[in-house]
């Protein structure tokens, strides 16, 4: 599986643009199909100001994405709800730190039980979501009317998913908005640790599975979520996941990227095509650290 991975810098008269994508990601939501699937790649606008003439804009990647891409190759029936942090553990979050990372890994549960239409817990989770997200000052972001559409939805997994996406991206607006950025960045982390975890769980190691090659490439991921979360790195809760996702990122290192052709830009018919790429290939060996590693940053979590 080939890909191009592109980095880019758009300078406007005051402002810095930096995108925070998931590998392949798009500019805006659902406008640019994945690199390595077909599936569309789902992202909030947050904003970090630096100074009053300068603003640094990144793409938080929705778990939508990785979700309905294991839902394409793994089977709509790939159901665990073990994967998921219960509900029951909610009551035992209450500091900052934990809820922030705790509300983002629940938001990640309800967007998996509603993707892969596990109709009863998709209520429960929404529940708690809306529990930890009133703890945390993002309650306007979630109203009663969504409990009633997602009622009203049971049967339409489509208007589920639709609910959830809307609720992920409307929270992290409402952190933005209220200059919350560290309980952001920790949500962030929680959010894309669970999407991780789950994927891993749902995932068996095959050299040939496109759905292992696509954890793989969560590896550029990981590198922009840091560089977002360090601009709020002097909370000490912010510091601290950090540290333990810098740990993930040298395991993610020991991965080897293989380079797939020469990039070359050609001109077809006036339009600029780019050709060749590069492919992570992970061993099982590798796939073993990789999850080990996700479940134990991830356990820290949740307090398991």
């Amino acid at each position: 599986m080939k890909k191009i991975f592109i980095t880019t810098l758009s300078i406007a008269a005051i402002s810095g643009l930096s995108m925070l994508t998931s590998c392949g990601g798009g500019t805006k939501p659902d406008a640019d199909n994945m690199a390595a699937d077909s599936t569309k790649v789902d992202t909030a606008t947050v904003k970090q100001s630096n100074t009053s003439s300068t603003e640094m804009t990144y793409q938080i990647p929705s778990p939508k994405e990785m979700f309905v891409f294991i839902k394409q190759v793994a089977g709509k029936n790939n159901k665990r709800v073990d994967v998921l942090n219960s509900p029951d553990n909610a009551k035992n979050y209450t500091d900052a730190k934990s809820q922030a990372l705790n509300f983002g890994i629940y938001s990640c549960d309800l967007t998996y039980c509603s993707i892969f239409e596990i109709g009863t817990d998709v209520l429960k989770y929404f529940k708690t979501v809306k529990q930890l997200g009133d703890a945390i000052g993002v309650s306007s972001s979630i109203n009663p009317s969504m409990l009633k559409s997602l009622e009203k939805n049971m049967g339409n997994p489509d208007s589920l998913v639709e609910i959830a996406d809307n609720l992920y991206f409307s929270s992290f607006e409402t952190m933005q908005n209220s200059q919350q950025g560290s309980t952001l960045a920790l949500s962030v982390a929680g959010g894309y640790i669970e999407g991780l975890s789950i994927a891993c769980g749902l995932v068996k190691y095959d050299k040939k599975n496109p759905a292992v090659e696509r954890i793989a490439d969560e590896k550029y991921t990981l590198d922009n979520i840091i560089d977002f979360m360090k601009k709020y790195e002097s909370d000490a809760g912010v510091k601290e996941t950090i540290a333990k996702l810098e740990d993930l990122k040298n395991t993610f290192n020991q991965v080897t990227e293989k380079q797939e052709g020469t990039v070359a830009v050609k001109e077809e018919k006036g339009t600029k095509v780019l050709g060749g790429g590069s492919e992570l290939q992970m061993t099982e060996a590798q796939y073993k650290a990789l999850s080990d590693k996700v479940a134990s940053i991830r356990n820290s979590f949740t307090g398991k």
